[in-house]
């Protein structure tokens, strides 16, 4: 990371950050600036974990923007893979076309959060998973996206959709989207109609959430985009650049009657100001309810869209948030700083 630093090599952005201790600054890969000396440098996976631990983002290289166009050799791979879905670009081939096949996973990785081959893999069993649901038979349809046996295609369709190929007609597919934001990455799932899920990835749930929405909309999830996804990714940079007070993306609110009745409580909490769970508990004439409503509060699976970290302890002071109390503390501060302009 040093020599990366050193050398500015961009080929890493996205992969770490780097924070200088003399002036308490944290930059990307790349950044222009003055380069700092080894002993001075602290690094970071992401650009939360800088904010976290103190420092500012630097005004020159941007460390916290979000990546919306992907980089061009992430565009010159998904344009191949797009118009050859039954070829296995190898790392040979990749090598005769001059590139590096550790950069490709490196960039995919950056900008997907799976590597090149997982990219071509998923995107060539969501090809499957449309040609089956539209007729065609498994042995066909292993052929033609680039499987050589049918029971090769068909291990690969259990791992990933968990049923035998003659049963992943049945399920929805619904794709996932990584974003990174000046809090960390965070993962979004969507169909065409709404958003299911947005959570950091990091939190402790995410797995089981994942899972609960699998098993309830029988449905496969696989790196991919839509329409909402598309929307949200818009949504967020302009939220997290305090200018956006209020998400306008479509959402699927799907819990208990209890449940549902707090988070849509909770859309209702003006941008920039805080209520306490007692207060919620008293607008659902739930008086005695004040820790279901907490209960109700972390199982929401919507971060942000339906704005938990707007609620706090009767006396004011900060707990319980999935994304870690950090995370609450700055979001609270974000949208007071900037409800004024709104």
């Amino acid at each position: 990371m040093i020599r990366v630093i050193t050398e500015r090599d961009t080929s890493f952005a996205g992969l770490f950050v780097v924070g200088v201790k003399s002036t308490g600054i944290f930059c990307r890969p790349g950044c222009p600036a003055r380069t700092p000396r080894p002993k001075q440098m602290e690094f970071f996976a992401t650009a939360g974990e800088a904010l976290k631990a103190g420092y500012r983002a630097c005004r020159r290289c941007r460390p916290k923007d979000i990546v919306e166009k992907p980089p061009a050799l992430v565009e010159q791979l998904e344009t191949l893979v797009r118009n050859n879905p039954a070829s296995r670009i190898t790392s040979e081939m990749l090598r005769k076309m001059g590139i590096d096949p550790s950069t490709a996973r490196r960039q995919f990785q950056r900008y997907y959060g799976i590597s090149f081959s997982g990219y071509q893999r998923a995107t060539r069993l969501g090809t499957a998973h449309r040609a089956m649901s539209n007729g065609e038979s498994a042995g066909n349809t292993s052929f033609d996206t680039g499987y050589e046996s049918t029971s090769g295609f068909s291990a690969a369709v259990r791992k990933l959709f968990g049923e035998p190929p003659t049963r992943i007609a049945e399920q929805k597919c619904l794709p996932a989207r990584l974003y990174e934001t000046p809090l960390g990455a965070m993962i979004g799932i969507a169909d065409d109609l709404g958003v299911h899920l947005l959570e950091f990835v990091d939190r402790r749930r995410l797995a089981s959430e994942i899972k609960h929405i699998r098993g309830s909309l029988n449905c496969v999830i696989v790196p991919g985009k839509n329409l909402p996804l598309d929307q949200l990714a818009l949504e967020l940079e302009e939220y997290f650049a305090g200018n956006l007070p209020e998400f306008t993306v479509p959402i699927h609110i799907a819990g208990t009657t209890f449940e549902c009745a707090v988070w849509n409580e909770l859309r209702r909490i003006p941008y920039g100001t805080t209520v306490s769970y007692k207060d919620i508990a008293h607008r659902l004439n739930r008086v005695g309810a004040v820790r279901a409503v907490g209960r109700a509060n972390g199982a929401n699976k919507l971060a942000l869209l339906v704005p938990c970290h707007r609620v706090v302890r009767a006396d004011g002071s900060l707990c319980g948030y999935g994304g870690g109390l950090w995370r609450k503390k700055w979001l609270i501060r974000h949208e007071q700083q900037h409800r004024k302009s709104h």
